[in-house]
C-alpha cells in the first residue's frame, strides 16, 4: 500500500509514471506481482517493468526470502494469541507523529530485513529512471520503518541521492522522493483514500498470497492504520487482531477480515 500510494502521489505531483516492479525471492512474490500490475494499470502507467533479483533470495538471511528463518508475529500481539482473538497492545503510532527515530542505530533489526534490498532496488530503478529520461525515482519508505530497516531512513535516501549524481550522466538530475518518509502509516492511507488508491489491488502479508495472515508486523501495522482513519481494509485475513478498546462494531473488527472496498 506504501508504493501504491507513493504512485499516486507522483502522479498527482504532475509525473508520468514508468512502474518497476521487482522479484526477490519474497514469500508472496506471485501476489506482489500479480497487484503491481493492476495498479500500473489503475494509475496509467507508461510503462511497466519486471525485473527478476534472485541474488537477493541467494543470499538470503531474511525471513521474506530464507525459507528456514520464520515470518515472526506483529511484536505487540499477546504472546500465544491468535489474531483473532489477541489484542495489540497499545498502537504502533497515533498517525499524528513520526514513529521512527533516524537516528536509532542500535535499534533491533527484525528479521524481514533484507540486507541492503532498497539499495538493489534504488539501483535498479535509477538505471530505469534514466533510460526513459525521468527526474525522479518514488519510494514509498515511512517514519515507523526507521527504527527497524537501516535503509528507510532519511539519512540513507540523501546519501544514496548522493550516489546517484555522481554515477549517472552529467546532464542526468533524478531525485530520490520518498514523500512519506517523515509520516505515520496511518498517514499514508488517509492520503491513499484521498487519492483513490485502490486499495483493494495492494498486497501486504509477509508470509501468505491468500488471505493475508493478519498477524505477521506488515498486516498488523496495515489493520491498525485503516482501523484508525475508520475505514475498512478491502482484503481478506485469516486471523485478525483486535485493537485495545475495538468494540465488535468497530471498521475493520470482523474476524474473518472480509469487508467492503472503502
Amino acid at each position: 500500500m506504501d508504493s501504491a500510494t507513493a504512485a499516486y502521489e507522483a502522479r498527482n505531483r504532475g509525473y508520468e509514471v514508468y512502474a518497476l516492479h521487482t522479484s526477490y525471492g519474497q514469500r508472496t512474490e506471485d501476489r506482489e506481482l500479480a497487484c503491481a500490475r493492476e495498479i500500473a494499470s489503475a494509475v496509467g502507467a507508461q510503462d511497466f517493468l519486471q525485473v527478476e533479483t534472485g541474488h537477493l533470495a541467494a543470499i538470503g538471511a531474511s525471513s521474506l526470502t530464507d525459507d528456514e528463518v520464520a515470518v515472526e508475529d506483529a511484536p505487540t500481539l499477546e504472546a500465544g494469541e491468535g489474531g483473532g482473538e489477541g489484542a495489540l497492545q497499545g498502537g504502533v503510532g497515533d498517525g499524528s507523529a513520526p514513529a521512527g527515530d533516524p537516528d536509532a542505530d542500535d535499534a533491533e533489526i527484525p528479521t524481514t530485513y533484507v540486507p541492503f534490498r532498497n539499495a538493489n532496488l534504488l539501483s535498479m530503478a535509477v538505471s530505469y529512471a534514466e533510460a526513459n529520461e525521468c527526474s525522479a525515482v518514488f519510494i514509498g519508505a515511512h517514519a515507523e520503518d526507521f527504527a527497524g530497516y537501516p535503509d528507510c531512513r532519511p539519512t540513507f535516501f540523501e546519501a544514496f541521492e548522493a550516489v546517484v549524481d555522481v554515477g549517472t550522466r552529467p546532464e542526468t538530475d533524478i531525485a530520490i522522493e520518498a514523500p512519506f518518509v517523515e509520516v505515520s502509516k496511518t498517514d499514508i492511507a488517509a492520503r491513499g483514500i484521498d487519492l483513490a488508491v485502490p486499495f483493494e489491488h495492494t498486497w501486504s502479508c509477509y508470509r501468505a498470497s491468500a488471505p493475508a495472515c493478519g498477524t505477521c508486523d506488515s498486516c498488523a501495522r496495515r489493520l491498525e492504520a485503516f482501523q484508525r482513519v475508520g475505514v475498512c481494509d478491502p482484503i481478506a485475513y485469516a486471523e485478525r487482531p483486535r485493537y485495545a478498546g475495538e468494540s465488535d462494531d468497530s471498521p475493520d473488527s470482523n474476524e474473518t477480515g472480509e469487508s467492503d472496498a472503502p
